[in-house]
């Protein structure tokens, strides 16, 4: 074991214990499971991963590649999901370390209070990896990051409302947001990057972001953000959505309010539901992401800085629009 973990874990396991005993009873039958079959017989080690949520099928698909390739070398991984509580997603990190995971990789519930737990990790030598969502934390030590170029996503989905809209026409947009993390903070200073550069070059069509509210990515939450919009702004022509979950909850609010036919939402992600939608033309378009790549990308970045290789700080993976004509012929529709 690494002198500066074993130093680490002689000084905290025993003050752990009692935190970690209340930590395992308020965690989910899920979690337990996971935490029970993590280190396989025969595996060089686990590799502890935590997301924001295993109720969106993007990081159900990262889980999944990550475990797969995870295995090719000889890992294990305990993959558990932080269900948008950043306390509970440091007491895995936690959890973690005292475990001495060879690695942990970390889609952070919040971008800038997981840090904490990330110093953790560091003080224990334990390396560290993101993947789709940073850490904002400067103190914090990050191996690599190992995600979609959010911004660049960003300003596809303003390419894509430009169209919708009209370029010589504009109108009047909805940004439904996450200011939380980090990947959805791009996504949006993407958009409105675009969205600026296009108000210079053409005042007659100018859009105006009338209201940026708060859908954190759920589908219930960008359904009553969305209504609270349409009653401040009926002019509205345009929804830009910072995921599929939140854009198909602006689609049930549109639908409830007889309003679908006449107001635009574009999403992100490219999820299964997600690609349906834009194939029912329910949504116009997503800037989609490729969370098996992530997850892949994400397991050959920590074998390689195990194995004393050099690992690029950050990994961008460009996204790409997915229209209905993609929706389509779409293998996964079928």
């Amino acid at each position: 074991m690494n002198p500066l973990r074993r130093s680490f874990l002689s000084c905290s396991l025993a003050a752990f214990a009692w935190a970690a005993a209340l930590t395992f009873t308020s965690c989910d039958n899920n979690d337990e499971a996971a935490s029970a079959d993590s280190e396989k017989p025969g595996s060089k080690g686990f590799i502890g991963a935590t997301c924001l949520t295993l109720s969106n099928p993007f990081f159900k698909t990262i889980q999944d590649a990550m475990e797969d390739e995870a295995a090719k070398h000889g890992y294990s991984v305990q993959y558990l999901s932080g269900d948008f509580d950043v306390a509970k997603q440091r007491n895995q990190v936690k959890d973690f370390i005292v475990r001495d995971a060879a690695a942990i990789a970390i889609n952070p519930c919040d971008s800038k209070a997981i840090g904490a737990a990330i110093q953790e990790a560091n003080t224990a030598g334990i390396p560290v990896f993101t993947f789709d969502i940073k850490c904002q934390d400067p103190a914090a030590e990050v191996v690599s990051h190992i995600g979609t170029n959010n911004f660049q996503g960003g300003q596809l989905a303003a390419q894509a409302m430009i169209e919708v809209l009209g370029p010589e026409t504009g109108g009047q947009v909805l940004v439904l947001d996450f200011r939380a993390v980090e990947s959805c903070i791009e996504r949006v200073r993407g958009f409105k990057d675009v969205i600026e550069k296009h108000n210079a070059a053409h005042p007659e069509g100018k859009i105006d972001i009338v209201a940026e509210l708060p859908g954190d990515g759920q589908k219930d939450k960008g359904m009553k953000a969305t209504e609270d919009a349409l009653q401040a702004h009926p002019g509205i022509g345009g929804i830009f959505a910072i995921n599929d979950p939140s854009g198909l909850g602006a689609v049930a609010a549109l639908e409830r309010a007889g309003k679908q036919d006449e107001i635009t939402v574009i999403a992100f992600d490219g999820q299964l539901e997600g690609k349906q939608a834009i194939k029912e033309g329910k949504i116009y378009a997503d800037p989609i992401q490729f969370p098996e790549k992530i997850g892949r990308q994400t397991v050959q970045a920590i074998i390689d800085h195990l194995n004393g290789n050099p690992v690029p700080p950050d990994q961008p993976i460009d996204s790409a629009l997915y229209y209905q004509a993609d929706a389509e012929k779409d293998p996964e529709l079928q």
